[in-house]
């Protein structure tokens, strides 16, 4: 079969061209991609060669991961179902991760126009919404796998209402944090460098922003919280952001890790044992986790799509990078859109 992807074929160069997909087999879904969500941070690495697969950096004398079909999460309805498949009907919309691809460093991509997946890898949208809600669930679920990367971090350490956890990160992945942490019932202080972002997290009930280019880290936290953090999550990569932040936390405290750290991942353990405080590697997603975030997307209790600041067509992809990669203007959720 043919398609169209977003194609990286060498570091820093993004095209839209015809591929290769195999033709479905009696397990597999095909689906008519109508909007696929760029996530800046891991696709972002893979376009500079900074990793070879989803946890793996780039090391000298590793093979290139080019030619790649960039993404791993859209939205479309789908259009042929396997002999084997009994769940999901022709018609129906639907979420897809990844699809088979030909001819590719890896087997698998998200931007594709049409996407031949297994069974496993698709999610029903729920249908039984006002039509005005459907068509927004269309646009908020196609991100879902990074959503259910800010849920994951979310989720992972015990909370009670009333802890203060701190969020390193104002990016996708930071801002679904924070809101899973603030609907747990945490207060929660979102910590990054750029106002437009931190503004899709309001100051107000248990929710504080902090802009660490205006404030110190340390101090601004210690303003807001000053007995402490019970949970730290850090979504931007940074061992030294850890580090310094070590003495905000409380004791029996939690560490979430989910940035990619690339090579430069050392810590020391023992540090750890001051405050007796665990850590947490969440990665990748699992059924349970696309489901319950999902339902909380439909609810309107993950908000998503309030976070795309740019829509491109799909055929503009090169120029939804340039703005991602130099960012002359402020720029977070960025959607494709495919005729």
């Amino acid at each position: 079969m043919k398609a169209k992807a977003v194609v990286f074929p060498d570091k820093l160069k993004v095209e839209f061209r015809e591929v290769s997909v195999p033709e479905p087999g009696p397990d597999d879904v095909v689906v008519e991609t109508r909007y696929s969500w760029i996530s800046n941070g891991t696709e972002g690495s893979y376009l500079r060669g900074e990793r070879i697969n989803g946890e793996t950096p780039y090391r000298p004398g590793d093979p290139w991961p080019f030619p790649v079909a960039a993404g791993y999460q859209s939205t479309g309805v789908v259009r042929h179902v396997g002999a084997n498949v009994t769940d999901i009907e022709e018609g129906q919309w639907v979420f897809c991760a990844l699809g088979r691809i030909d001819g590719m460093y890896d087997v698998h991509g998200g931007h594709i126009s049409e996407k031949v997946a297994v069974r496993a890898h698709v999610w029903p949208l729920p249908d039984a919404l006002p039509e005005h809600e459907q068509e927004r669930l269309r646009v908020a679920a196609s991100g879902l796998v990074l959503t259910q990367v800010g849920y994951n971090c979310g989720t992972r350490p015990p909370v009670d209402v009333g802890d203060t956890a701190l969020v390193i990160g104002d990016g996708l992945v930071g801002q679904w944090a924070a809101q899973t942490l603030h609907w747990r019932g945490a207060s929660v202080i979102l910590a990054g460098r750029h106002d437009d972002r931190l503004a899709f997290f309001p100051e107000g009930e248990r929710r504080y922003p902090l802009n660490t280019t205006k404030s110190d880290l340390v101090s601004g936290v210690r303003a807001v919280a000053p007995s402490g953090v019970s949970v730290l999550v850090d979504t931007v990569g940074s061992i030294p952001t850890i580090l310094e932040c070590h003495p905000l936390m409380r004791h029996n405290g939690h560490i979430v890790s989910a940035g990619f750290n690339g090579l430069d991942s050392m810590l020391d353990v023992q540090k750890l044992r001051f405050g007796e405080l665990s850590w947490h590697a969440p990665s990748g997603w699992q059924q349970r986790r696309m489901d319950e975030t999902l339902a909380l997307i439909a609810s309107g209790h993950l908000k998503t799509e309030e976070l795309i600041t740019h829509r491109f067509p799909a055929e503009r992809a090169a120029e939804a990078w340039k703005l991602i990669v130099e960012r002359p203007e402020p720029v977070l959720g960025v959607l494709l859109e495919w005729a």
